[in-house]
């Protein structure tokens, strides 16, 4: 069982403005909350510690870079019992970028990242579609993504 995860108001106002602006100086957000950057350096370290800080990580902008197709996979599996399976060869496939386990129809949604349809159209056939335990997926490519972002925890 986790330990239980005590957090405060400050800590949650100093999550607020890391997803505001994840490169913000822990000194100019010590000044922004009247505590030191010290404070916030303990304070993100512990947060690091109990798991609910699980890095950080810089956001491209896939198209920008000729990566122009975004997709979503419905797959269905042999079993359920194969999730985890699955899941790990899915994660050795660069394009894969997103896995969650869900209920519903499928039993796994994916999303795929790909230059062009020629590159998705490898990418499902040459790799996800020969994944053992993959029955059979279902795409759904993505005109425009209008909203990425984590839920505010503090105003």
């Amino acid at each position: 069982m986790d330990k239980k995860i005590e957090i405060d108001n400050t800590d949650l106002r100093i999550l607020s403005l890391l997803m505001e602006d994840a490169n913000m100086p822990y000194t100019e957000i010590g000044n922004k909350l009247d505590v030191s950057g010290g404070t916030i350096h303990v304070r993100m370290k512990k947060m690091e510690a109990m798991g609910i800080v699980k890095g950080s990580q810089l956001v491209i902008d896939h198209v920008k870079l000729g990566w122009d197709i975004a997709a979503f996979l419905g797959i269905y599996l042999d079993k359920s019992s194969l999730y985890g399976e699955v899941a790990r060869e899915l994660m050795n496939i660069p394009e894969v970028v997103n896995i969650h386990y869900t209920t519903g129809i499928y039993s796994i949604f994916a999303k795929i990242v790909c230059r062009d349809t020629q590159h998705l159209r490898e990418v499902l056939h040459d790799k996800i579609q020969k994944v053992q335990g993959i029955q059979r997926t279902e795409t759904f490519i993505s005109l425009e993504e209008s909203v990425n972002r984590s839920v505010p925890f503090a105003s």
